[in-house]
């Protein structure tokens, strides 16, 4: 079976616009992973794979983040981060293969939105019992544990605030939300919002931030010996969550999405 070159592949997988979507695409993306899922496609998009089988596996790899991360030490800080950049990797192929077959469903943009929440939450659910010690020797200090899924559960909060503005715009009759509305009609606000974005600590609760800042916390701890910035991070991240919900749905409000 004849596979088709990355240079047959690239403009039809990669149209013009995909890598410079805002809200659209990740960094990492990008930055390396759609060049990594180029070659990756020429085996897929020939066989009788579809599309949302690699979406079920996309997540299935991301929420085994959660498991990799109770590994100890920096072992399995790195499972975890190899966990995520595999969800990562084929987040980027399924939606090239369904490019490249014509295979477009709501149900594969549905589950793609599954599986992100879930490999959010799974990291920070696994930070969480990380940080818990669930394997130690002392006691299991279950703080970190409610900490870690308080994170989890926040990190959903704001890409469920983003999703219902679609739910909301169309149970109106409305048509879908444009990119300039998302700007806040207050001055001060708008200020906010640039400061924010320019800032960028909302993105430290996303699973693949999150996934590379647990390995750099693992390693510090390690030569320590033991887990303080492990739990000094999940702290941190919790905070940064239960903030950027609510600074989420201001925004929200404030903007004209809803309107």
């Amino acid at each position: 079976m004849s596979r088709p070159s990355v240079a047959e592949l690239r403009p039809v997988v990669h149209p013009a616009g995909v890598k410079d979507r805002r809200s659209g695409e990740h960094w990492a993306g990008r930055l390396y992973m759609r060049e990594v899922s180029l070659r990756i496609d020429r085996y897929l998009v020939n066989t009788r794979i579809t599309p949302n089988q690699l979406t079920y596996l996309m997540t299935v790899c991301g929420v085994l983040a959660a498991p990799a991360l109770l590994v100890p030490g920096v072992t399995g800080a790195v499972l975890g981060v190899v966990a995520v950049q595999l969800y990562l990797l084929l987040d980027c192929v399924d939606g090239e293969v369904a490019r490249w077959k014509k295979q477009y469903s709501l149900g594969g943009v549905y589950l793609d939105r599954v599986g992100a929440y879930l490999t959010d939450a799974a990291v920070l659910v696994g930070l969480g019992l990380r940080a818990a010690d669930l394997w130690g020797t002392g006691r299991i200090d279950w703080l970190w544990a409610f900490l870690g899924t308080l994170a989890a559960l926040g990190a959903i909060l704001i890409k469920a605030e983003t999703d219902l503005v679609g739910v909301a715009r169309h149970q109106a009759g409305m048509p879908p939300v444009k990119e300039a509305a998302s700007e806040p009609r207050s001055s001060g606000m708008a200020l906010a919002r640039r400061a924010a974005g320019a800032l960028k600590f909302h993105r430290l609760i996303l699973g693949i931030e999150a996934s590379l800042l647990i390995l750099v916390l693992a390693i510090v701890d390690a030569s320590r010996g033991d887990l303080f910035f492990t739990r000094l991070g999940t702290a941190v991240l919790a905070g940064i969550a239960l903030l950027q919900t609510l600074l989420h749905l201001v925004s929200v409000l404030a903007s004209s999405r809803l309107r």
